[in-house]
This record gives C-alpha cells, structure tokens and sequence, in this order.
C-alpha cells in the first residue's frame, strides 16, 4: 500500500532544500548584486568593479577574527591594489558610529558599505552569511571564483589571476 503522508513530506523536503539551494551563492555564477551606503552615505554597487579581481567580505566591528582578518586584508590589498584587486567590505554592524570606528582603527582603506541589520540584514540573507567574517573571490568577470581562503590562499590565487 502507499505511504501518502510519507511521499508527501519526502517532497516537502526535497522542494525546500531545492529552494534554498537557490538563495546560496555558487561557484562559477554571476556575483548577486549588492548596493549598499558607505561611510560618506553614497551608495556602491559590487557590480561598479567588474573588470578587477574582488574579494566581497562581510564582516563586523564587534567580531574578533573580522579584525584579526582586517590587519591581514591591510598588507594584501597594498601590494595588488595597483594590480586590479579590490575589496568590497560589507558590515553586518548596526552601530554606524563602532563600523567607522573600527574602519578607522584597522587603517581599511578599501571600499566599506553597511548593511546595518546585523543577522537580518537583507544582504546577509540573501548570500546566505551564517558565519562571519565570510568571503568569496570574484573574477573579473563577476563570477564567483572561492570562498573563505586563508590568506596564504588568497595571495597564491591573486598572483596567478592578476598574472599580465
């Protein structure tokens, strides 16, 4: 005899993990939009920077491995800026006044914008944050490339990717 309740809660399950299947971001994909105020209040768009290599990172003022990241973003960026390599910092922070503040201290000088509703904030919902700080690499063609490299990693990568 068939098990109705049975097959009809296996599709239940089957349709909501293909659904948030499509709200995560994936590898060799376009990069979802984001555009979202910096610290001046004018909007950036993460699209703005197709043509250089991206490193998109979501992160906040009151997470330590974010800053402890940060201090190591700070000499990565120095040396490929010049190179076509840009950071595109997205904080999760609902205090405006502890994002600049900690923009300022780790010496950021990359572009910052904020999404100030922390967990909720639409943009962490919509790339699926969990856990930060979170990264991916963005090819110059918007695609994403990786995710979460070390920063060993990320180094090795952006040489062979920026490589004239």
């Amino acid at each position: 005899m068939i098990n109705y309740k049975k097959i009809f809660v296996l599709t239940g399950l089957i349709l909501l993990l293909d659904f948030t299947g499509f709200s995560q971001a994936k590898y060799g994909k376009q990069a979802m939009e984001i555009a979202l105020p910096s610290l001046s209040g004018d909007t950036i768009k993460l699209s703005s920077l197709k043509g250089k290599v991206v490193l998109l990172d979501f992160w906040a003022s009151w997470c330590g491995p974010c800053r402890y990241s940060n201090k190591e973003m700070v000499k990565l960026y120095a040396k490929y800026r010049d190179k076509g390599f840009e950071i595109f910092g997205v904080s999760l922070d609902e205090n405006r006044k502890a994002w600049a503040q900690a923009v300022r201290k780790d010496r950021i000088s990359w572009l910052q914008v904020n999404d100030n509703g922390g967990w909720e904030a639409k943009t962490a919902l919509q790339w699926n944050i969990y856990q930060i700080p979170t990264s991916y690499l963005i090819d110059k063609e918007g695609r994403l490339v990786a995710m979460d490299l070390e920063p060993r990693e990320l180094e090795s990568l952006l040489e062979d990717i920026l490589k004239n």
